[in-house]
């Protein structure tokens, strides 16, 4: 990833189509919150967006379950899938109680998250800690090679510093750099999918992007299918100026679509029809 000393994402933001993505979201995102209903029920816009933010996270990681599916259900405990959604959803409702911790303490945070995913299915001395070397990882869909214990502990390190540091970079950029990340790292011995789109959700809320939480990005990730989702981050993975910008907007996309969404929810209480 090709950085400059003051800024480490500056230079992302100006890769081929990155100015156009930013944009675009930016527009869409404006666009849905200047809807009408946003003014006295917005609330239940963010409530709607949060329960189909999970469902798309988890659809990601092995769970597709129908929205009515999620809804209807109580019990999240049992067989593989039904803890996932389980966790997707602990993980999108803490994710909003994290966010004056993430710009001093993003490890805290991550930990935190991979504790709540966890909900007691990961031994409990593996929970809310990197990885250690020889630990097996348990992460459907990302086949990336996995980087060592050691090198995660220091990237870890290098992404909490972006973090704390700030910088002008567009809160897309910074979200498609935290998500694609913590795909690549992996640090958890499980649920790294479900946490990095988490994360992703935490700098958008945090950046004042989408600060009531109605534009959910595992949507978008999950509409444009797995195998999208996993070339594009191959392209993260490898680093050029190409994949980096086409993970950022995929990244991007993911965002509009959640608007789409968001608006269609806005659209539904509109008519009295949600």
């Amino acid at each position: 990833m090709s950085t400059t000393a003051s800024d480490p994402l500056a230079a992302l933001v100006s890769l081929p189509g990155v100015p156009d993505a930013v944009d675009s979201v930016r527009k869409a995102v404006d666009r849905v919150y200047g809807h009408r209903v946003m003014r006295r029920r917005s609330n239940e816009v963010t409530a709607e967006a949060a329960l189909r933010g999970s469902r798309g996270s988890a659809a990601l990681a092995g769970a597709d379950w129908s929205l009515e599916e999620v809804r209807r259900r109580t019990d999240f405990s049992g067989e593989d899938e039904a803890r996932t959604v389980g966790a997707a959803l602990r993980l999108t409702a803490e994710a909003g109680q994290l966010l004056s911790i993430w710009r001093q303490s993003p490890l805290r945070v991550l930990a935190r998250l991979h504790l709540v995913a966890a909900g007691g299915a990961t031994p409990d001395d593996a929970v809310g800690r990197p990885r250690l070397a020889g630990e097996i990882v348990d992460e459907p869909l990302i086949e990336a090679p996995l980087p060592g214990a050691e090198e995660v502990a220091g990237r870890l390190e290098g992404l909490s510093r972006l973090i704390i540091a700030g910088g002008s970079a567009p809160a897309l950029v910074t979200a498609a750099v935290v998500h694609g990340e913590l795909l690549a790292l992996r640090p958890f011995v499980s649920h790294n999918g479900l946490v990095a789109r988490t994360a992703e959700r935490i700098v958008l809320i945090g950046s004042g992007l989408d600060p009531k939480s109605i534009c959910p990005a595992e949507v978008g990730h999950a509409e444009q299918g797995r195998a999208a989702y996993v070339a594009a981050f191959e392209g993260y993975t490898a680093g050029t100026p190409e994949g980096m910008a086409a993970w950022i907007t995929h990244c991007g996309r993911s965002i509009e679509l959640g608007v789409r969404e968001s608006t269609a929810v806005c659209e539904a209480l509109q008519r009295g029809a949600a």
